[in-house]
């Protein structure tokens, strides 16, 4: 398979596959944030979703995958403080505000910043059309935001705060989509690169956090359904994450982190039927706007 996804890399068909994967890592990357933000504490349902799939990931990176060159060490070390930072901005963002509110900031404030970065990294170009499909998108994105701040009851004493958090966030999602992007090139095999962030990103810092907040709580929640909450998301994981990181290798690392984005849109119906918070038309209107603006985008390119 290796070999297959090097010889469509660049190519149309590298294209097509990389439109897909992005796609399929925004729905599933909604699921997990419902995951994180569901019936529990955040950071119990991160550190049990980050231990699942470290130790799902330790027997591949030990005994399947090849083992990472020499200078893929500094690069894994640099994605794992990276991704610390956002988990711990996430977690915060998810306890101070709805999650339909906070993810829409959260995501739309990447795009443009991994934009950016995708074409002062790896030297890519984004069509007038395609920077016009970016406008549309983050005026969905960053109009739902906005509505929200105007509009929503729930949590107004911490609302301004989460939104805070939620741009801090969103920093952090496009600092990592653009090293991350940069780490898998870096290595001859990209299930090498995937499988050593899991094992490592997974077992060294969240697990403990969430069981120092398990024991300090009055009321601790039942380990099982926690436990399986975190098996779910971290496969969910494995998806999501493994599918948007294959598609910045196959194809334009910029194009991938916008259709990613369209994430949004299924956060707000999964908030909507699982989590019972309201859309409404107006809400609904502005999650178009983001649909189309990805379509532009990709039509543009």
């Amino acid at each position: 398979m290796t070999d297959w996804l090097a010889g469509i890399e660049g190519t149309e068909a590298g294209h097509h596959l990389a439109l897909a994967l992005a796609l399929m890592a925004a729905f599933l990357h909604a699921v997990f944030g419902a995951l994180q933000k569901g019936r529990h504490d955040p950071w119990l349902s991160r550190g049990a979703i980050d231990l699942s799939y470290g130790l799902m990931a330790a027997p591949v990176a030990l005994f399947v995958v090849p083992w990472p060159e020499p200078h893929m060490w500094p690069i894994f070390v640099t994605v794992f403080f990276i991704h610390l930072g956002y988990k711990l901005a996430q977690g915060y963002t998810y306890s101070k505000g709805a999650y339909t509110v906070v993810y829409p900031v959260v995501r739309g404030t990447g795009p443009l910043f991994t934009v950016i970065g995708a074409g002062l990294l790896f030297g890519e170009v984004f069509t007038v059309t395609q920077w016009a499909g970016v406008g549309v998108l983050l005026a969905g994105i960053f109009g739902l935001a906005v509505y929200n701040l105007i509009h929503w009851q729930l949590d107004r004493d911490t609302l301004k705060p989460a939104l805070a958090l939620a741009v801090l966030t969103g920093g952090f999602v496009a600092l990592y989509t653009t090293y991350d992007a940069y780490g898998i090139r870096a290595t001859a095999n990209p299930f090498t690169f995937l499988a050593w962030f899991f094992f490592i990103d997974g077992l060294t810092v969240m697990p403990w956090i969430a069981a120092l907040r398990w024991r300090a709580m009055a009321q601790r929640p039942t380990p099982g359904p926690l436990m399986l909450r975190g098996v779910a998301g971290g496969l969910v994981a494995f998806l999501s994450f493994g599918a948007v990181m294959m598609a910045t290798r196959l194809d334009k690392v910029g194009e991938a982190a916008v259709l990613r984005e369209t994430s949004t849109v299924f956060a707000a119906v999964i908030g909507w039927l699982v989590l019972g918070e309201t859309v409404g038309p107006r809400r609904a209107a502005l999650m178009a706007l983001i649909a189309a603006g990805a379509v532009i985008v990709e039509m543009g390119g």
